[in-house]
């Protein structure tokens, strides 16, 4: 009898370690700020809000937007997402983050569990409002609203009274850029879809095809058109190749049509002059390069094998201990790259490092940066480690997703979230009254649930103040990358 006293003694005991150790590894609970990482998206709907609509402090807001063409041609472009903390509607960025979004189901889907419906939802609010902007044959609508004039007012977008004017691209004035992401959007979007709305996504793919061609065929920069409207806020500094080879990538993988593989492997030489120094190493909402060669690498496609070695190198530019490190890290780890709003690459590339961790790990394959060998798991725990800081590992103690954990952001550069709600404030907040809001030193009345802000900066000091909205506007494409990490960790928290 005392021995079966030990042995149960024993198994409780051993049960309680398991438990510890799992709880120990498990630093933050990655199924809630996944959960709240897609709400954000709902703060930031542009349009007719749905009955669904959870952020309830926001209401409908530019309803007429594209019903006041110039040329007297109205066409509906109500919809889609306020890229930030302004109230324009920029269609570059806008359409990267739909096709991270997309990459993120597509790659993670497994894991999402009851935010897989949300996600959804979130993109096709986006691709919506893409088939709009792609309906008039040789036209690409390209941006809604004037930043400069947005940008000196302090409004609600329920109240804007700024200008809803709209910049086009079409086949005298090109945009490949703009075009060619609308373009992945779309195929993208159409793959992560297909399994709950075969139809809609047929249409996805048959309009990103449209638009490709158009971006292909009609060639240049939106900079040269619309640089007076758009280089102050989202200006083209890549060129446009990347879009384009990033679009026929996207549209290869959800086709299988030979004629976008081919059309990658004759056409991605041009990706290297002018831009060969560090492009290898660049993503983002310009930058296309690293995440060609990490979605390349994992598809079947002919002479993969340089893709591969390209997204190496990538991973040899983030990982600290590699000889040919290109990124800086602050002294809490988090990573740092040149340009504003700094989590956008925290997440972009912690996503690529996840994609390519898991592709090596299948063809079981080392990284070699110069003499280090890498193992697919190093990279896990580099993206692991700018994930938890963003959650709240950081000198500061503090969680940069705004309604995550005890201590947050709450003084973000946000408009909607700053202002008083329709719902508390019925009148009308006129342009220069949302000032006094701005510059107030009380917490934003309206929380945005699931905001990752721009951070800290690299000696890891963060000041809480609208002004600072380097550091303190949300944006989507910080979010994007981010639902499908979390969905990652969430489906590996042990």
């Amino acid at each position: 009898m005392g021995k079966l006293v030990v042995l149960i003694m024993g198994y409780f005991i051993l049960i309680e370690i398991i438990i510890t150790t799992s709880l120990a590894t498990m630093k933050h609970d990655y199924g809630e700020a996944l959960s709240k990482s897609i709400l954000f998206f709902e703060g930031q709907r542009s349009g007719k809000l749905p009955s669904s609509q959870r952020l309830l402090w926001r209401q409908d807001s530019a309803l007429r937007d594209g019903f006041q063409l110039v040329n007297k041609k109205q066409i509906d472009l109500v919809g889609g997402y306020y890229d930030a903390g302004d109230n324009v509607k920029f269609n570059f960025p806008m359409a990267f983050s739909t096709t991270m979004l997309a990459w993120s189901v597509i790659e993670f889907r497994e894991f999402m569990g009851p935010d897989l419906q949300p996600a959804l939802e979130a993109i096709q609010w986006a691709t919506d409002y893409f088939l709009k902007c792609t309906s008039v044959p040789g036209v690409v609508y390209a941006q809604v609203g004037e930043g400069q004039a947005d940008h000196n007012c302090w409004e609600r977008p329920e109240d804007m009274d700024t200008p809803r004017t709209v910049f086009a691209v079409n086949t005298t004035s090109p945009g490949s850029e703009v075009s060619g992401e609308i373009a992945a959007a779309l195929a993208a979007s159409s793959m992560a879809l297909r399994a709950s709305n075969r139809t809609y996504a047929a249409r996805l793919l048959s309009r990103s095809r449209t638009v490709f061609n158009f971006a292909d065929t009609y060639r240049g920069s939106y900079n040269d058109s619309l640089g007076l409207w758009v280089c102050s806020f989202y200006c083209d500094y890549s060129g446009y190749q990347d879009e384009l080879i990033w679009a026929a990538t996207w549209i290869y993988r959800a086709s299988k049509l030979p004629f976008y593989s081919n059309y990658v492997l004759n056409n991605f030489q041009k990706l290297e002059p002018p831009y060969s120094g560090g492009s290898f190493a660049e993503f983002g909402w310009d930058t296309k390069h690293a995440g060609i060669n990490v979605l390349i690498s994992k598809m079947n496609m002919d002479r993969r094998s340089q893709f591969i070695d390209k997204a190496d190198n990538f991973v040899c530019s983030v990982l600290p201990e590699s000889p040919t490190n290109i990124v800086s890290y602050s002294p809490g780890g988090l990573m740092f790259k040149a340009g504003g709003s700094n989590m956008q690459h925290s997440t972009a590339l912690s996503f690529l490092l996840i994609v390519h961790a898991r592709f090596s790990s299948r063809t079981k394959r080392l990284i070699n940066c110069g003499n280090v060998a890498i193992k697919p798991s190093r990279l896990l725990q580099l993206a692991r480690q700018q994930v938890d800081y963003i959650l709240g590992d950081n000198p500061l103690n503090m969680s940069y997703m705004v309604g995550y954990g005890k201590k947050y952001p709450q003084k973000i550069h946000h408009r909607g979230s700053s202002l008083p709600s329709t719902r508390d404030h019925p009148q009308k907040i006129q342009c220069s009254q949302g000032s006094s809001y701005f510059f107030s030193s009380d917490p934003n009345p309206n929380v945005l649930v699931g905001a990752v802000v721009g951070g800290p900066d690299i000696k890891d000091e963060y000041k809480d103040s609208r002004a600072d909205f380097v550091h303190s506007e949300p944006t989507t494409y910080i979010n994007a990358p981010l639902v499908g990490l979390l969905a990652f960790f969430k489906g590996h928290s042990n």
